[in-house]
């Protein structure tokens, strides 16, 4: 791990080495020591963080809107993924450490949760709608014709453990797609879902799956540690990210610390940091909102003092009142200098190829959260990048470990639950 001492902002680590938890307390504690409580500090920034990112979704929104289709994209070649001599290992070290988390968590609930964001803060159905009039380079796979299909969507925190909003995580949306044809990944030839699974950040927190492995074999252990010790250090994690914010910069190894800004989860883009199959190109996915009352929430703080969900209780209230629109657009892979599929760390320049609409989706106005909801999606389903088209497979080490893990932890929640996760076939009606 090497470090930069120069400027404030260069203080994070450019590895994702867990021992950077260390020197950024010690930043945490310089800035209460100054008379800056961290709560002060990231209320501060709030503003200036809001108004930042409303502004970047107008540019990129402006960017994508003008631009027909992106440069010309790379085409896929099986000699593109690069697979180590240990990956089997690799793997293997991933699913246990992953096993591990779920045997914690079952001991403490009494009941299976995923191993990776295990708890939900949303969980909707709506209608994806595939965009007239797409370029050829953009007709691919799933979108290759204009067409209507049911979709559900989970809004989740990613720990393994059930924590308390307070303790701030990055957060992820996942989306099931129903009724896709066509030809599918090994696996899911009886299923007709595609899943795109994405999280509030660019890029992926390490560079490829044995990078994950260390990085995972620090943070397995906290799945058992109590809940006072993570609020009081995500608390320091979240004034160290807002220092870093408020001089430009960020940091995902702080964010994935407990670091991530107290945001509306709503206003947030997601991505599917890694790349897939884009029919015969290779593309990174993103979900945006669109519709203005989503755009308001953009950046917008949300207190979650004392709401152990308040998360959640943010998103019941919104579509208690108001329906909801996105748009899924598309990054194709113009340079594999620049653009890397085995580095997921690395974030592909927008200024060479733009995220471009190719589908919107619609939710109206419904229950956004509930028991009988959970157990129908979050105990009943299983969202996973490998169910879906040949054309949309994805790529690199990072995704082709996360393959056995997801597979692991959708058959550990059925045995130990005692209860079939089983894909939808045509359009369900989650209970209201």
């Amino acid at each position: 791990m090497t470090w930069k001492r120069t400027y404030l902002k260069d203080l994070v680590p450019t590895g994702s080495d867990t021992r950077a938890m260390v020197p950024v307390a010690l930043l945490g504690a310089l800035l209460i020591g100054a008379g800056l409580t961290v709560a002060a500090f990231a209320r501060g920034s709030a503003k200036k963080s809001q108004s930042r990112r409303r502004a970047s979704f107008r540019d990129t929104y402006r960017y994508a809107a003008r631009a027909a289709e992106p440069s010309t994209p790379v085409r896929y070649n099986p000699s593109i993924e690069q697979i180590d001599q240990d990956e089997d290992e690799t793997i293997a070290t991933l699913v246990s450490l992953m096993k591990g988390i779920n045997e914690t968590t079952f001991k403490d609930y009494g009941r299976s949760v995923r191993s990776s964001h295990a708890k939900s803060c949303g969980l909707l159905q709506g209608t994806l709608r595939v965009l007239d009039g797409l370029p050829d380079m953009l007709s691919q796979g799933m979108f290759a014709k204009p067409g209507t299909y049911p979709v559900v969507m989970r809004l989740s925190t990613q720990p393994g453990d059930m924590l308390d909003d307070s303790v701030s995580c990055p957060r992820a949306i996942a989306l099931k797609i129903i009724g896709v044809e066509g030809e599918r990944l090994p696996g899911s030839e009886r299923q007709v879902t595609q899943d795109f699974i994405m999280q509030n950040a660019p890029v992926f927190q390490a560079k490829d799956a044995k990078t994950f492995v260390n990085h995972l074999r620090m943070i397995a252990p906290t799945a058992d540690t109590g809940q006072a010790w993570k609020k009081a250090f995500s608390t320091v994690m979240r004034g160290a990210e807002a220092a870093l914010e408020s001089v430009g910069g960020e940091s995902g190894v702080l964010k994935a610390l407990g670091g991530e800004p107290m945001t509306h989860l709503l206003g947030d883009t997601y991505y599917t940091q890694v790349p897939l199959l884009y029919g015969s190109y290779m593309a990174k996915v993103s979900f945006a909102p669109l519709s203005w009352e989503l755009v308001d929430l953009i950046g917008t703080p949300l207190d979650v003092r004392g709401k152990p969900n308040g998360l959640r209780d943010a998103v019941i209230d919104f579509f208690r009142a108001h329906a909801g629109e996105w748009e899924l657009r598309v990054q194709l892979c113009t340079d594999l200098n620049t653009m890397p599929i085995e580095d997921s760390a690395v974030r592909w320049p927008e200024d060479q190829s733009p995220y471009i609409p190719v589908a919107r989706i619609t939710v109206p106005p419904q229950v956004a959260w509930s028991e009988d909801r959970s157990a129908a999606v979050d105990d009943g389903m299983a969202f996973n990048a490998w169910h879906g088209l040949a054309a949309h497979r994805p790529l690199g080490s990072i995704m082709r470990a996360r393959k056995a893990a997801y597979a692991m932890s959708a058959t550990f929640r059925q045995t130990h639950n005692k209860q079939m996760i089983e894909e939808p076939r045509t359009a369900q009606r989650l209970p209201n």
